[in-house]
């Protein structure tokens, strides 16, 4: 698979790495100091483009690839909600464009994720508990609370009929790749359930999982779940 990188910081030189790793070729690789390579050959032989970049740009730097008829995998938070009707319209099969967009690519976060939900559902039985989260990333990120901790969050919400409000405190210190944590909290006793990121690797791997998922798609909007048909 030819691969577009969008966004050359430490992740995307990961990205490169893991993809060339699995036998991918990255054929362009786009900076905040060549923007002008969206309108090349280079980036439009692309199967896919792997765009992680900053908020700011992120919805550009779709419509971008979009203009050039590539398909997206986006990891970057906080912009995604507030154009997800348009980018909906977008990847149909009318609108003819495919993006797949998650707030965490890690396979752990996924399975993470997967047993939050189990216990909250157990949680119904036991309104005595409440929750509250926690979660901690290096101090480059700039939304807060992370995408991660919303989707997490959602997830709660979904199964966790009496609550609406889940406190999420964070915290922005040195490199840290990402640390996630729920917390049931009664009067007897306090579960705990966290997720710990050792590093970026889980990530990019995800990622580059998820842009041989995308390769196979015709025009859609997808997300971890379509991957994952278990969580």
């Amino acid at each position: 698979m030819k691969i577009a990188l969008i966004g050359y910081g430490k992740m995307g030189h990961l990205l490169e790495k893991v993809a060339r790793s699995r036998g991918h070729e990255v054929v362009c690789v786009i900076d905040v100091d060549n923007r002008a390579d969206f309108d090349s050959d280079a980036f439009r032989s692309a199967d896919v483009a792997i765009e992680f970049t900053m908020p700011a740009v992120a919805y550009d730097n779709v419509m971008a690839a979009f203009a050039q008829g590539v398909k997206v995998v986006s990891g970057t938070t906080g912009w995604y909600s507030q154009h997800e009707a348009e980018l909906r319209e977008l990847c149909t099969p009318v609108g003819g464009n495919t993006l797949f967009w998650s707030s965490n690519y890690s396979v752990g976060v996924a399975l993470f994720r997967a047993v939050n939900r189990q216990l909250a559902r157990l949680m119904n039985d036991y309104p005595g508990y409440s929750v509250h989260m926690e979660e901690t990333h290096h101090i480059h990120k700039l939304d807060a609370p992370s995408g991660t901790a919303v989707t997490i969050a959602d997830d709660i919400r979904a199964e966790l009929k009496r609550t609406s409000d889940i406190p999420i405190t964070s915290i922005r210190e040195g490199e840290v790749p990402g640390i996630h944590t729920v917390c049931y909290e009664s009067e007897a006793d306090v579960i705990t359930l966290t997720h710990s990121a050792k590093n970026r690797t889980g990530f990019a791997l995800g990622a580059v999982l998820a842009a041989e998922f995308t390769e196979k798609q015709d025009g859609g909007l997808f997300s971890i779940e379509d991957m994952f048909p278990w969580l």
